[in-house]
């Protein structure tokens, strides 16, 4: 069945030409087929657009008018379709990424680095936040994807885990002796513990760990960045709960020490997620591709 935009293309190209014979040259089609398409788009108009003549066609009044506006749509069309091929090719587009400080300065800065070499011209828009508030961000439309501290449970998303990452505790040279043993959780938690903020989705899961211990923390100091714990833990302010991955160099370098502990806490991830209701787009979708090394 030929639709009412195949209809308007032939009438373009007959426009043009003035002549059947020449449109369906242009059109690859046989000269009554093109005949046919402009009768029946004057039959749906109830307007006749061309009159006939031993040279050709040439345009009525309402024809002229019609191939204005018709010539405009098609031009508009095509331009869209050329935008669409420019997304796939990723020659164009945004990226739009939810992410919290602490994961974008130690996870997420390398594969920007690798994906912005890869698809230059594609627009990077970062948005930051605990991992409350970035899925807030995605279920409002505010960001395509987001990359968080794992576990999330919430059955609207697409989540994926990235990197594997180990929550451990550690000090300054001041506690070097009280610390230059093994202990247990109990015994941690009577020393004046530095933590995140309560809403940080790693300080819940420590936290909660420590409960089903029968352990209860209550932090001595709780901030609003990874950065500011370890620092914390670096001018002896007391024993901090880190990423070990994030927090490497100063170990590597003796700046601070890793508390041994009886029983280590179990690994968490970083993940990325999206909404299953959503679809990715392509550079949403090649950036996700990249996290996971698919």
């Amino acid at each position: 069945m030929v639709s009412k935009l195949d209809l308007y293309r032939v009438f373009c190209i007959v426009g043009k030409n003035n002549s059947f014979s020449g449109a369906a040259k242009e059109l690859f089609m046989t000269q009554p087929a093109v005949s046919q398409s402009i009768m029946q788009l004057e039959r749906e108009l109830d307007t006749r657009l061309f009159n006939r003549t031993p040279k050709g066609v040439t345009l009525t009044n309402e024809g002229s008018l019609l191939l204005e506006y018709v010539n405009s749509a098609i031009n508009l069309i095509e331009i869209g379709e050329e935008k669409i091929a420019e997304f796939k090719n990723l020659t164009t587009g945004e990226l739009r990424i939810g992410v919290g400080d602490t994961i974008s300065k130690y996870f997420l800065l390398p594969q920007l680095e690798a994906f912005r070499a890869r698809y230059p011209n594609i627009k990077l828009k970062i948005e930051n936040g605990t991992t409350e508030e970035l899925i807030s961000f995605l279920k409002s439309g505010e960001v395509d994807i987001v990359v968080c501290n794992l576990p999330v449970t919430d059955p609207t998303l697409n989540v994926t885990s990235c990197m594997d990452i180990h929550d451990t505790f550690v000090y300054g040279d001041k506690y070097r002796k009280l610390l230059a043993r093994t202990i247990g959780f109990e015994e941690l938690a009577k020393l004046p513990l530095i933590f995140l903020e309560p809403s940080s989705n790693s300080r819940k899961y420590v936290e909660e760990h420590f409960l089903s211990k029968g352990v209860k923390i209550s932090p001595e100091f709780e901030l609003g960045s990874h950065d500011l714990v370890v620092e914390f833990a670096r001018m002896n302010m007391g024993i901090a709960c880190v990423t070990r991955e994030f927090t490497e160099d100063y170990l590597e370098r003796g700046v601070l020490h890793e508390v041994q502990l009886a029983e280590q806490i179990p690994h968490r991830s970083i993940g990325v997620c999206s909404l299953k209701s959503v679809p990715l787009s392509p550079a949403s979708t090649r950036f996700w591709e990249l996290l996971v090394g698919e």
